[in-house]
């Protein structure tokens, strides 16, 4: 049985993720921290539900800061594990105006804290989660992996693509496989409460409005978090090689120096934000009252990926059509808190 840890097991797309592997027969070692960035109940449900899931017993939750020196190190010691999928992180553009320090301990000292082990105890392959954001004020669309991405509009931002280049730096001293996935604006059951979707239905199905940002001429690459965990589990097969005489091929983002990659997981698909709120409209059959709002500093006009690399790698483009996924939610959610208003009090 192969091992692997999931950093952020308890976040929406670390549990997700564990899901997943578990039902395919991995071992799992989870951590988190269960931080109150957000409503610690819906961690702790996540959590319960992967020891309860089919081949729950080979899920092995672990409380912790990844941050905290030494504890991942521990980590990869006592468990070796064969992959290392890597989620835990401050997430947010917003609120990393307000609170960048939590930005700087989570994201990049918690990722050298990662690779410092991974230094020590090698793995087979790291795949480190990184954004679209990375992208910043590149207009170049859709986003492909080969552009550059100089210009980060955010402090979340700016230290998401930091990771990236941490990790090469390490990839090309040590030999570490490193795969850095950038994506983008990911939605579905279980979802964090403080993202647009999340949001938006909540308010709706209350009857209170809505603020809709730059007045709904915004463009995201809606990506359904399904399509994205099955993308992620067919990475950890795709093992970066150094290249031996210094060529990539065409359209591969892989560095010539080091066994290092950096891949778009998207919808290839720019929605209209006016367009994914009236999918929720029709999901919930309530029309939403908006608020139109400008631009929030940080943000920007539109995201779109190129998953041709992707593809090339794996055979996988997702492909969830937003219509599907936002009703998948709404279900989810409509089922969710009406349990726990009847039994347990709303999260």
């Amino acid at each position: 049985m192969q091992t692997v840890l999931v950093t952020g097991s308890a976040g929406f797309i670390g549990f997700h993720l564990s899901q997943l592997l578990l039902t395919q027969g991995y071992r799992v070692i989870g951590l988190d921290a269960l931080s109150d960035y957000y409503d610690v109940t819906l961690k702790e449900a996540r959590h319960q539900m992967l020891a309860q899931a089919k081949n729950g017993e080979n899920f092995i939750p672990v409380i912790g800061k990844v941050e905290t020196p030494g504890l991942v190190l521990d980590l990869f010691a006592t468990h070796t594990p064969d992959y290392v999928v890597h989620l835990a992180a401050q997430a947010g553009v917003r609120y990393s105006i307000e609170n960048p320090r939590s930005y700087l301990e989570s994201n990049l000292i918690g990722t050298f804290e990662l690779l410092e082990a991974a230094r020590a105890h090698p793995p087979k392959h790291m795949l480190l989660a990184s954004t679209s954001s990375a992208y910043g004020a590149n207009t170049q669309m859709p986003y492909a992996e080969t552009q550059r991405a100089d210009h980060q509009m955010s402090f979340y931002a700016a230290t998401k693509k930091s990771t990236e280049n941490m990790s090469h730096s390490y990839a090309h001293l040590f030999d570490l496989s490193v795969t850095m996935f950038r994506f983008f604006t990911v939605y579905g059951p279980w979802g964090r409460p403080d993202m647009a979707l999340f949001k938006f239905t909540k308010a709706i199905l209350e009857g209170t409005p809505i603020d809709v940002y730059n007045h709904g001429d915004m463009k995201r690459d809606f990506t359904y978090v399904s399509d994205l965990v099955e993308a992620i589990r067919l990475l950890l097969d795709a093992i970066p090689q150094r290249p031996t005489d210094g060529i990539v091929p065409e359209g591969d983002s892989l560095s010539p120096v080091a066994p290092h990659r950096v891949v778009n997981i998207g919808n290839s698909d720019a929605v209209q934000l006016t367009d994914f709120i009236a999918a929720i409209e029709d999901a919930t059959g309530i029309t939403a009252e908006k608020n139109l709002m400008p631009m929030q500093p940080g943000d920007v006009p539109a995201t779109w990926a190129n998953a041709e690399l992707l593809q090339s790698l794996t055979g996988y483009r997702p492909q969830t059509d937003v219509k599907d996924g936002v009703a998948a939610f709404v279900t989810w959610y409509r089922k969710h808190y009406r349990s726990n208003e009847a039994g347990q009090g709303a999260s």
